[in-house]
């Protein structure tokens, strides 16, 4: 099943399935995707956060943060695709568009199961920062 819908950066695509995702936006099929949730105790259940950055990850927005298991995972927070993830426990998301190429809603719409929003627009995408256990380095 593949949600459309207004993330916290950009319109974006959503789903439990990776493979899913990759197949629709025409890119190898095992290619690492980012996860989003809206708990914390998700985060917790998905990776182990380093104690020194706890802080920091519970009050940044729109930032994906690649921890050392090198799962990338972005808390959704004050904003209403957090409402949406609140009713499921995570899901992996990537950009509504093709591999490349720029946002098309209108192909978008044709190749999402469920389409949640009815507006959306392309914005910046969120910041990304590389978590080891000693440092903190700032990717995008």
């Amino acid at each position: 099943m593949i949600y459309l819908a207004q993330t916290d950066t950009t319109a974006g695509f959503l789903s439990k399935d990776l493979s899913e995702i990759n197949a629709i936006k025409s890119r190898p099929l095992d290619k690492p995707c980012l996860i989003t949730t809206a708990k914390f105790s998700e985060l917790n259940k998905l990776v182990r956060v380093p104690n020194r950055y706890k802080n920091f990850i519970r009050r940044t927005k729109k930032t994906t943060f690649l921890y050392p298991n090198k799962t990338a995972v972005r808390v959704v927070k004050n904003c209403n695709h957090e409402k949406f993830l609140s009713n499921f426990d995570w899901f992996y998301s990537t950009s509504a568009n093709l591999h490349g190429l720029k946002f098309d809603e209108n192909w978008a719409k044709s190749v999402a199961d469920v389409v949640i929003d009815s507006e959306f627009f392309e914005g910046k995408s969120s910041k990304m920062y590389k978590i080891s256990h000693r440092k903190l380095l700032k990717i995008r």
